[in-house]
């Protein structure tokens, strides 16, 4: 996103996954810089004075040859402005208020809950991607749907609104329970990585949403790992400021109205009563807005400018 000091947004661009963890360098920062040339259509880049990178993975610019990549890329597109690589959890509590200090609870693909103090990064829980945590998260959904599924199959249960919904969008139809119709679920599942399961989050929201009972419970179930994240954050927290702050919701099972959103916040309401919940809005917003506070002047009130970019009339 490019913006001016006043909050007008100049341009946006989006493009394909930019995290060079999860992809092959030159080809996350080929999408970054598709993403640039799109919001700088109608700018000369040389007139950008500050710029923000919120970037998941972005410990990768601390080397040396992927730093260079990435200014490269940078100089390419025209821009000369110094620029600011934060994590991308920075910029999503950022984008859900202009306070300096909170909690973040981060839920879409992965799962991550975070301190935040003088908007940077502190202690975090989760986010140790798919094979190792992100309990609560969308992949941890979609698996949660193929385990109940399988469990039907396997002559366990009963065939649930949700098992119908995943063999039909899966396999094109409901097979009969029996270690045929499991195999070929496993076969299917395999076909893709594994993290493509996040793909049935939605599935089990609308489930969950329509009274299916497997689905609420995993609904539930993911609630209470989140909440549970956000409370290990907290209980290690000490000092004057352990209880500053709100709790920024962020990711799009949170953000969205999804069952997954309205579980979390009844239980943040009850776990912590004080805690302002506020959603995150546009995470591009919050990088801008993290890039114009340091070149606004005084008159100017940072607050105001951030209700400007992130939640625009």
């Amino acid at each position: 996103m490019l913006a001016d000091l006043d909050g007008h947004r100049i341009g946006s661009g989006s493009a394909a996954g930019g995290n060079p963890t999860a992809h092959e360098v030159s080809q996350a920062f080929a999408a970054v810089e598709a993403a640039l040339r799109a919001a700088l259509a109608t700018v000369d880049p040389a007139r950008v004075a500050g710029a923000v990178v919120g970037m998941a993975g972005v410990g990768r610019l601390t080397e040396s040859g992927v730093a260079d990549q990435f200014e490269k890329m940078w100089h390419r597109v025209g821009l000369r402005c110094p620029y600011r690589a934060v994590p991308d959890a920075v910029v999503a509590f950022a984008a859900g208020t202009p306070a300096p200090h909170g909690t973040l609870l981060l839920a879409g693909t992965g799962a991550i809950a975070a301190r935040i103090r003088d908007r940077q990064l502190g202690r975090i829980c989760d986010g140790h991607g798919w094979l190792l945590g992100d309990l609560g998260s969308g992949f941890w959904l979609g698996r949660e749907a193929v385990r109940a599924t399988l469990a039907h199959l396997d002559g366990w249960t009963g065939l649930s609104a949700l098992a119908r919904r995943l063999l039909d969008d899966l396999l094109g139809t409901v097979p009969p329970p029996g270690r045929e119709s499991v195999t070929a679920v496993v076969n299917a599942v395999r076909r893709d990585p594994p993290v493509a399961l996040a793909r049935f989050a939605p599935l089990v929201c609308q489930a969950a949403a329509d009274g299916d009972g497997v689905a609420r419970d995993i609904v539930e179930r993911a609630a209470g790992h989140l909440l549970d994240s956000v409370a290990q954050i907290r209980a290690a927290e000490t000092g004057p400021r352990a209880e500053a702050g709100p709790l920024v919701l962020a990711g799009s099972l949170l953000v969205a109205d999804t069952p997954v959103s309205t579980a979390v916040r009844a239980g943040a309401a009850l776990r912590w009563p004080t805690v302002t919940v506020t959603l995150a809005g546009d995470g591009a917003a919050g990088a801008a807005w993290l890039a114009a506070r340091p070149l606004l002047a005084a008159a100017t009130p940072a607050t105001t400018l951030h209700a400007r970019l992130v939640h625009p009339p």
